[in-house]
């Protein structure tokens, strides 16, 4: 018998968060445990993983943390499988991990570019492979599990000097189309989350001058997005019935034009 309450639409689901140390990740982690997931956080840093989840517990939630550095295939499978053997297998999963890291190209900073790449496609990709498998085995149980990737507003806008991270969102989106179609018909829903501008930790790794006078002036004409905006939005996702499926969601600060 299911255990959901319309308080607590996500009881009995397993939801596992990458990049949950911080901004979009952290914020959806809490609000995901609130809604009724069992939550696993997955980030490097421990400390901020047991601080996050203390917070979910001490609110009446249940919460995971388990290190690990999504570019390292062989972590993620093993927290994979640690997921599997202790909480049955994830049915929501939100691949949240990124970095943010513009320059102009004829800078040539190539060790940037493959920060981005590897970060935000290669760690990705590792864990859709890990826990793929699991999202088609719940949802084949239980009818219905989620696959949410985070991309960005740079997947389909132009900003100067954001080539190669707007690539890798571009790479987002894309994908997640293409997932939806091969896993909508096991009960496996894929939506990709197009936010604009967040107060995150992701400006705080931006070290090229255009970029951050860009950064500094918008923060001054209009209101960012905070963290839990996107988390609200992750939520609605998930609590969709299961015939539903958004497969793209653009969530901008009402001031932003593009």
């Amino acid at each position: 018998m299911s255990t959901q309450t319309p308080a607590k639409p996500l009881s009995g689901r397993v939801a596992v968060v990458t990049g949950a140390s911080s901004g979009i990740g952290e914020a959806t982690a809490e609000h995901l445990a609130a809604l009724g997931a069992k939550v696993v956080v997955l980030a490097r840093r421990a400390d901020r993983l047991d601080d996050l989840v203390g917070r979910i517990e001490k609110n009446g939630g249940s919460a995971l943390a388990i290190a690990a550095d999504v570019t390292d295939a062989a972590a993620v499978q093993g927290a994979a499988d640690r997921v599997a053997a202790e909480l049955g297998g994830a049915d929501l999963l939100l691949n949240n991990a990124g970095v943010m890291l513009p320059a102009p190209i004829e800078e040539l900073a190539t060790d940037q570019w493959q920060r981005q790449i590897d970060l935000n496609i290669t760690g990705l990709m590792h864990v859709i492979g890990a826990f793929t498998p699991q999202l088609v085995k719940t949802a084949g149980e239980r009818g219905v599990a989620d696959l949410i990737n985070t991309s960005s507003i740079a997947a389909q806008n132009i900003f100067p000097n954001f080539a190669v991270y707007s690539g890798t969102k571009a790479y987002v989106t894309h994908l997640s189309r293409h997932l939806r179609v091969e896993l909508g018909p096991k009960n496996v829903r894929v939506s990709a989350i197009e936010p604009g501008i967040v107060g995150t930790e992701l400006q705080d790794h931006v070290t090229d001058s255009g970029a951050l006078e860009w950064l500094a002036g918008s923060k001054e004409s209009m209101e960012w997005l905070e963290p839990e905006d996107v988390a609200r939005t992750i939520g609605f996702l998930a609590t969709l019935p299961p015939r539903a499926n958004l497969q793209q969601v653009t969530i901008m600060p009402t001031a932003q034009p593009s």
